[in-house]
Parts: C-alpha cells; sequence; structure tokens
C-alpha cells in the first residue's frame, strides 16, 4: 500500500515538514556568542597583560629568546622604582599640566562658538562650520615642521604653552562640532521661557543650555584631554629639554643605546595608562549618550 502525497508538497499525508534552521547570527547557539566576546576582549587585552609582565620581570628576561610567558624571575620593584623616579615626576607633572590646559581652553572656546553657530544665522555661518571641519583633515605629522618654525619665532619651544595652544588647536574642531549638534537639538522655546523669566542671554546658556548638552561637554572634554595626553610628535619636536618632557615622550629615556630598563619602560606606560582608564569608568555613561544622542536633532 502507497501512501498518498499532497500536491504541494509532494510529502506523504500526515507527515509534518521539518522547521528551517534560522540562519546567520540567529543559528548559533546562546553559549557561543558570550565565548566570542571573551575571545575578541583576550584578543585586545594580551598586549597590555604582556606588557604589564613584562614589568615584573628584569631586563636581561624580557629580551630573551625564546621568550616566555610568565617571568623565571619575579621582580616587585618596578613600579616603586618608577614612582620614585624623579624624571618620571616631572613627565607625568607636564603630561598633566598639558592636558589639563588644552581641554580647558577648548572647553571655554567650544561652548560660545558652538551655541552662538547652533542659535545664530549669519553669512559665512556654512562657511565658518566647514572651515573647522576641514582643519580635522591635517595631521599634526604634516604641519610639525610649520609649527615649530611659527614657535620658533615668538620664542616658545621648549614651553608648555606652546604644546597646550597646539593641543588646544587640533582638538576645538571636534568640540565645536559636537556641541554645535546638541545646542542645535534643544527647543528654541526653553530660551525663550527663560528670557521671560528675566534670564539674560549668558543665564540662559548657563543655567538652562550647559545642563542639557552635559553629554556632549562631557564627550568632548574626555577625547580632548586623551587626545592631549597622548599627543607624540608635536611634544617630541618642541620639547628639548628632558625634565620638560610629557610621558609620552619621556618613557623612551628608559631605552636607549646606553642602557636598557625595559621593566621600568613598561611599568611607566602602564602607569600612564591607569588615569586614561579610570576617566573613562568614571564619564561612561555620559560618554555613550554623548556620541548617540549628539547627532540627532
Amino acid at each position: 500500500m502507497t501512501a498518498t502525497t499532497t500536491k504541494t508538497t509532494g510529502m506523504p499525508r500526515g507527515t509534518a515538514p521539518k522547521a528551517a534552521r534560522p540562519g546567520g547570527w540567529r543559528g548559533i547557539r546562546p553559549w557561543a556568542m558570550p565565548l566570542i566576546g571573551l575571545a575578541v576582549a583576550f584578543a585586545f587585552l594580551w598586549p597590555y597583560l604582556v606588557m604589564l609582565l613584562d614589568a615584573f620581570r628584569p631586563s636581561s628576561d624580557v629580551v630573551r629568546t625564546p621568550p616566555s610567558v610568565l617571568p623565571d624571575v619575579w621582580k616587585w620593584t618596578t613600579f616603586t622604582e618608577v614612582l620614585g623616579d624623579e624624571r618620571f615626576l616631572n613627565w607625568l607633572r607636564t603630561s598633566l599640566i598639558v592636558a589639563v590646559s588644552s581641554t580647558a581652553i577648548v572647553v571655554v572656546v567650544a561652548i560660545p562658538a558652538a551655541y552662538f553657530t547652533a542659535r545664530f544665522k549669519f553669512r559665512g555661518r556654512m562657511a565658518f562650520l566647514f572651515l573647522v571641519l576641514v582643519t580635522q583633515m591635517f595631521s599634526p605629522t604634516s604641519l610639525v615642521v610649520g609649527i615649530y618654525r611659527e614657535f620658533f619665532t615668538v620664542n616658545l619651544v621648549n614651553t608648555y604653552l606652546a604644546l597646550i595652544l597646539t593641543n588646544a588647536a587640533f582638538n576645538l574642531a571636534f568640540a565645536i562640532w559636537i556641541l554645535h549638534g546638541f545646542f542645535a537639538s534643544i527647543p528654541r522655546e526653553l530660551e525663550e521661557a527663560s528670557e521671560l523669566d528675566g534670564c539674560s542671554r549668558f543665564g540662559t546658556l548657563w543655567r538652562v543650555m550647559l545642563p542639557l548638552t552635559l553629554p556632549g561637554l562631557v564627550t568632548a572634554t574626555i577625547f580632548t584631554f586623551i587626545a592631549a595626553w597622548n599627543e607624540y610628535v608635536v611634544a617630541l619636536t618642541l620639547m628639548l629639554d628632558d625634565a620638560k618632557k610629557p610621558l609620552t615622550v619621556g618613557i623612551n629615556s628608559y631605552v636607549t643605546g646606553y642602557e636598557q630598563n625595559w621593566d621600568q619602560l613598561f611599568g611607566a606606560s602602564i602607569i600612564a595608562i591607569v588615569p586614561v582608564v579610570i576617566l573613562f569608568a568614571v564619564i561612561e555613561k555620559h560618554l555613550v549618550g554623548g556620541l548617540t544622542s549628539g547627532a540627532v536633532k
């Protein structure tokens, strides 16, 4: 006796078709995604882990061939040696002075510039915004010779002011653009209500607009600080005195043709990362909101 089949599917009558397997990412089992995420995170964290382990081994062990993952001899005094080094403290002070001062200048200049371009229509407004955007297309490396000649002319080479002004100039455009998006997204009715309550233009900006643009302000601040903290090429060119060099340039002094203190180099690099990591952890919530909210009007 042969089983009858349906005309549409060609399968025996009464037999249910098998459900199709979902394709793409839906076909991955639930436990696989966390494993993939851990693998990707480990790939990014592995260089930092190697750097941390190298800070706990003698310099001769760092350059040994073949290298070992764990130190054969653990050296626990590396970080105390680095923190007790007067040169490192001078480099750290320079980085803090330059990063904090550059960030303050960018914030003070970017807030009124972004507010004015977002709220007032004037001739050349779009040209000004386009010019601000164009400045982001130039790399400090391509301009370093001209930057050096300019500061040499005004006798500012080997000064903190030269680094502060350079870092502020190269990060101002980003701050203006992100704050411009936030100011433009705020309804004008809020400003009108504030003016009816007797608030001046500056009072409206300070009491009404800035609290509403806090995520964007935090985003501009953190990106400016990190860019100034990590800057290398301009600092290498302008700062001649070893005591005035920032961390990014100064820590290279631990490994030269005359001495190779690899453990102190890696220890100083780990310490230099810590302030940025802490800053990110503290303001991560505002940072994510600033990157997503300010782009939509």
